[in-house]
């Protein structure tokens, strides 16, 4: 591994120092089409001021936008489907205009006259963190009347979780509530987006080709940057060599945390700290093995889908899900067994039974629980496809060169006790070295150390949620960056499962970390968790805050995150002498300003 790189020189510019920090400041915590707008900005100021020497040509005019694209995105795809959607409206002459739903202009909604909106839901039905806001304006009472917009709505989802699309849902009733007339209905779409995905951007495209000006000009405006798609991808990754694979937990009844190890020499992969690895798992070969007894079907038999034949075997190792429910998956077993209790289920009013059954009942509960005859074509039409998992990335390629590290926790709960693998943590804990793992890049813009280097961060992550802030001591360390670091971690045991402990040990001895805040729920009497100590550390919380420090929280988003944000809050009610509503108002700023970033799953 390299040592930490010498601090690099700033470059050759005209503003003076104090401008330079300025300029610094602002930028912090833009994102690349921000900046891409700043840049344009900053031309067109240039050459307003220049002094003509000849008469200026005349420019072409320019076309003004036809829409506005607006996506939130937890995990990426929202932000490639609107990016990607954008780019073809471009290169057909369409100008549309491009932006990150937390970088949205709210006062302008009611002057909009076509919006189309990429949105996904996060969780139990939250929306992305960066389009909070802009759900919680079109909610609100702010929200103005909408007579003459025109809009459309794309809702991306995951059907294994029972509010299914509804972030995507309520944008598209409040958007009509509000007046607007919809153009087309919502698309919502499950993790195998592609082809819905697809097929409502051409209806986007013909919308606006109606809407096209009777004489298009000469040159369309550029209102976005236009991205270089990835060498790999989740439909082309890249064989990654494992080069290390090791047990980091300690005990058969603590649960199997893995540190992996692997190669990215040759891909051209580039990632920063805050970005996730993309795997392209196969299913355990014997929950397949026992999906096909359960189901009394040959694995042999040629099953066609989607224009591919393959063997159902095959299907089931490598197609389609098996290991995640969906509501479905749900109704399909419901409709063949018969079965009243399942059907009962995914009625309205039984949500939290629901939600029990879809985290913790994998397809061979349910075949052994309401049996039916199936067939085949049947199942396989009952599945979704496979899709990837992402992990947070637990490295810095400063620190590692080519290589990529994960912390992995191997899933194997069940209702009855039994083993159940996850599909991906399986897969990669049983990895041996030299063998390869199939990867692709996932960045996560909005999960970024900030620009400036004397900023405060203080990371806040239980279990593998300290994965990222490993990769961020790693950076704040190579990069020599002087503001503070503060690693608030939690787990059951100080013995068995205190993740990289040595590691973190050493950083503190080092200096690169500043303080470390620890919680082991099961070492004694009480229960503590995270935002336990938080609380505990409030006067400090609240100065680092006050300070200009960035908070992440990365971890489960169902109990430790809700938990951490309400500790927050209250922290800056208590220790700011204000109202809770004005605490939480304050947590949003913070959210807007790029300060408080989650990555939760």
């Amino acid at each position: 591994m390299s040592g930490a790189s010498a601090p690099v020189p700033l470059p050759q510019q005209p503003l003076d120092s104090a401008r330079y920090e300025l300029l610094l400041r602002l930028v912090d915590g833009l994102d690349a089409s921000a900046l891409h707008w700043l840049s344009g900005f900053a031309a067109g100021l240039a050459a307003a001021r220049q002094p003509a020497l000849a008469p200026a040509p005349v420019a072409a005019p320019e076309q003004a936008p036809l829409a506005t694209i607006v996506h939130g995105s937890q995990t990426g795809n929202g932000r490639r489907i609107a990016e990607g959607l954008a780019e073809r409206l471009q290169a057909q002459g369409l100008a549309v205009r491009l932006l990150r739903a937390g970088e949205y202009p709210l006062r302008e909604l009611a002057r909009e006259r076509r919006l189309f909106v990429v949105i996904s839901t996060h969780g139990d039905g939250e929306p992305p963190d960066d389009a909070r806001a802009f759900v919680d304006y079109l909610s609100g009472r702010r929200a103005p009347r909408l007579e003459s917009l025109e809009f459309a709505v794309l809702a991306l989802g995951d059907s294994s979780y029972p509010r299914f699309c509804a972030t995507g849902r309520l944008v598209d009733e409040r958007l009509a509530e509000l007046g607007a007339r919809r153009l087309f209905p919502r698309s919502d779409c499950d993790v195998d987006f592609e082809a819905p995905a697809a097929a409502w951007g051409e209806q986007v495209g013909a919308a606006l080709e109606q809407a096209r000006p009777a004489l298009a000009p000469a040159r369309v405006m550029p209102l976005f940057a236009v991205t270089k798609p990835p060498a790999w991808s989740r439909e082309r990754p890249f064989a990654a060599e494992v080069l290390a694979n090791q047990r980091i937990t300690v005990g058969g009844d603590v649960r199997d945390v893995r540190h992996l190890e692997l190669s990215l020499a040759d891909a051209g992969i580039e990632y920063e700290p805050g970005d996730a690895l993309g795997i392209v798992a196969s299913n355990p070969p014997r929950i397949v093995a026992a999906v096909l007894e359960a189901a009394g079907l040959d694995g042999s038999a040629v099953v066609e889908r989607d224009g591919r034949q393959r063997a159902l075997a095959d299907w089931l190792g490598d197609g389609l899900e098996i290991t995640r429910l969906t509501r479905p998956l749900l109704s399909a077993v419901a409709a063949r067994s018969g079965s009243a209790e399942l059907a009962e289920l995914l009625a309205p009013g039984r949500e939290a039974a629901l939600r029990a059954l879809l985290e913790r009942s994998q397809l061979i509960d349910l075949l052994r629980r309401y049996p039916a005859n199936w067939a085949a074509p049947a199942l396989v039409a009952a599945l979704r496809p496979l899709a990837p998992r992402l992990y947070s990335i637990a490295s810095s390629r400063r620190e590692v060169g080519d290589e990529v590290h994960l912390t992995v926790a191997r899933l194997d709960g069940a209702t009855d006790g039994s083993n159940r693998p996850g599909a991906a943590s399986e897969f990669l804990a049983t990895r041996a070295e030299g063998e390869t793992v199939p990867v692709y890049l996932e960045p996560n813009p909005r999960f970024r150390l900030p620009a400036d280097g004397s900023r405060d961060v203080l990371m806040i992550g239980p279990g593998t949620g300290a994965a990222p802030f490993r990769a961020f001591v790693q950076e704040r360390g190579a990069t020599g960056a002087s503001g503070r670091n503060w690693l608030v971690f939690g787990a059951r045991h100080f013995q068995r499962d205190f993740l990289y402990q040595l590691e973190w040990q050493q950083a503190l001895r080092r200096g690169v970390l500043d303080r470390i805040d620890l919680a082991f729920s099961r070492d004694g009497e009480q229960r503590v968790y995270v935002q336990h100590r938080l609380e505990q550390a409030g006067a400090e919380v609240h100065d680092w805050i006050e300070g200009g420090a960035y908070l992440y929280v990365c971890g489960d988003a169902a109990h430790m995150a809700p938990d951490v944000h309400a500790a927050l809050a209250a922290i800056l009610a208590r220790h700011g002498g204000c109202s809770a509503e004005q605490a939480q108002e304050r947590l949003e700023r913070l959210v807007s300003e790029g300060r408080y970033v989650r990555d939760v799953y």
